[in-house]
């Protein structure tokens, strides 16, 4: 059973909540899942029933204050019906991923209705062999990639027969509907300025040690202001010569590679397989802006990074975005890879990171077509979820494979990692006005990931330096 102590968005929530109200930030998470038959429907809507009582906020909707003071909050939604958000549909013939993944990019295209839980999940049939998908489609309000691979453990099973979960919950509503009172909104309001000053005073050092250490202080404090700087700075050119434009077209693409190719690449360049995975990309983007004549020295990724630990409750957002250059012009992998490596290694102890819910919460003050111009020219988002290692059933169908489609944030595209049962299954959503020709594009992708995945056998020597 789950409890949710606090029915206001978080920091972090709102502003994915925020930069929707520019299309072409719209925050909205796709997953696919390639099942090797038809679940059983009556089992799929008895364990959706479950997970929804697990999870408190796919039974609530989000209602916004009418003051304007305070975020927008879960509330429950009192016209919850589970029907609506769990649909059925045939993959037109002849099937196959490439029909799927234009189902699944029509959804990530279209706008939730805000006046309903924020997800909806459509099981395809139809497809070759008598294989079947799940197209999963949330909000990134309601979660981030650890925490979306935290909830589908409540709504899957490890064996074809089943697993005994015990007792079905009961949920635990959030506060009720209607709009609170001015002077409840105004608490909330000075609360959390209260907090937040609190935090950026105290959080470098304790009174006691500034008085005592003024010049250690200084220091700690400037390094704290200079890293916020360094979060929250407006990137204010594309570095790409090519992918330039921005638009709400979207196509969905996918490639796949053997876990271990990742792993043995990262471990011959002493690097985690999040830097073989960037890397990879880069050597693809390479190749990619070869094929169009063009050259570019680096290129600017959003990078988020999680920030949850095991006490978080399901769901919601425990990450903060990481926006910085990496080169393009390295000739030697594995010798890249470990630049990749050095480098978001230098993000990840940015003492910023600590304060991202107040870093957040500045933003949060800024009109969001501020927000969209320190988005829009990164040229993309790469993102690495862990997932699970061993494989998953859904109502009696095994899932094959389980492709994530994160959010563009205004970049020319993300890809998504997402590890699942040996392979790493990758899923490319591609902004179609950055990049028009996105075969080329995954084409040249592919070509990156063989060959961070070479740096992995023994006679490779650039892996080696």
């Amino acid at each position: 059973m789950t409890k949710q102590n606090d029915p206001y968005l978080t920091q972090t929530d709102l502003l994915s909540w925020r930069m929707e109200r520019d299309p072409v930030l719209r925050s909205t998470i796709v997953a696919v899942a390639l099942l090797d038959r038809a679940p059983d429907w009556g089992g799929f809507v008895r364990m959706m029933e479950r997970g929804t009582s697990v999870v408190p906020n796919f039974r609530n909707k989000v209602l916004s204050s009418s003051f304007g003071l305070s975020p927008p909050r879960w509330v429950v939604d009192p016209d919850f019906d589970l029907s609506w958000h769990l649909r059925r549909a045939i993959v037109p013939s002849p099937g196959g991923i490439g029909a799927v993944l234009d189902l699944a990019r029509t959804a990530g295209m279209t706008a939730f209705d805000k006046d309903r839980p924020l997800w909806e999940f459509t099981v395809l049939e139809g497809l070759p062999d008598g294989r079947a998908a799940l197209v999963m489609k949330v909000h990134h309000a309601l979660t981030d990639g650890v925490g979306g691979m935290q909830i589908a453990n409540e709504i899957v099973d490890f064996s074809r027969s089943g697993t005994d979960r015990g007792p079905d919950p009961q949920a635990v509503p959030a506060e009720g509907g209607g709009q609170r009172s001015p002077s409840r909104t105004g608490l909330w309001s000075l609360h959390t300025g209260m907090r937040l000053l609190s935090r950026a005073s105290s959080a470098p050092v304790g009174m006691s040690r500034a008085l005592t250490t003024p010049i250690a202080t200084a220091r700690r404090v400037a390094a704290v202001t200079g890293s916020v700087a360094r979060f929250t700075r407006p990137v204010t050119k594309t570095l790409s010569p090519i992918m330039v434009e921005r638009s709400t077209r979207r196509q969905f693409a996918v490639v796949d590679v053997p876990l271990d190719d990742l792993r043995r690449a990262a471990g011959a360049c002493h690097c985690t397989m999040n830097d073989a995975f960037l890397a990879a990309v880069l050597l693809g983007l390479k190749r990619y802006h070869a094929v169009h004549g063009a050259e570019a020295c680096e290129l600017s990724v959003t990078l988020p990074m999680s920030l949850r630990v095991d006490s978080d409750p399901l769901g919601g957002n425990r990450i903060t975005l990481a926006r910085f250059t990496l080169p393009l012009v390295e000739s030697d992998p594995g010798e890249l890879v470990r630049v990749v490596g050095r480098t978001v290694a230098t993000w990840r102890d940015e003492p910023a990171v600590g304060h991202s819910s107040s870093i957040a919460a500045v933003l949060n003050l800024l009109p969001a077509s501020i927000l969209g111009t320190m988005l829009k020219h990164v040229d993309f988002v790469a993102s690495d979820v862990p997932g699970p290692t061993v494989p998953l059933y859904l109502a009696g169908a095994k899932i094959c494979e389980y492709y994530a489609f994160s959010p563009t944030l205004g970049a020319a595209f993300n890809t998504t990692l997402l590890s699942y049962s040996g392979r790493c299954f990758i899923g490319i959503n591609v902004d179609c006005a950055a990049v028009p020709d996105v075969s080329i594009l995954v084409r040249s992708l592919a070509g990156g990931l063989r060959t961070v995945g070479e740096l992995g056998t023994s006679d490779s020597p650039s892996a080696s330096r």
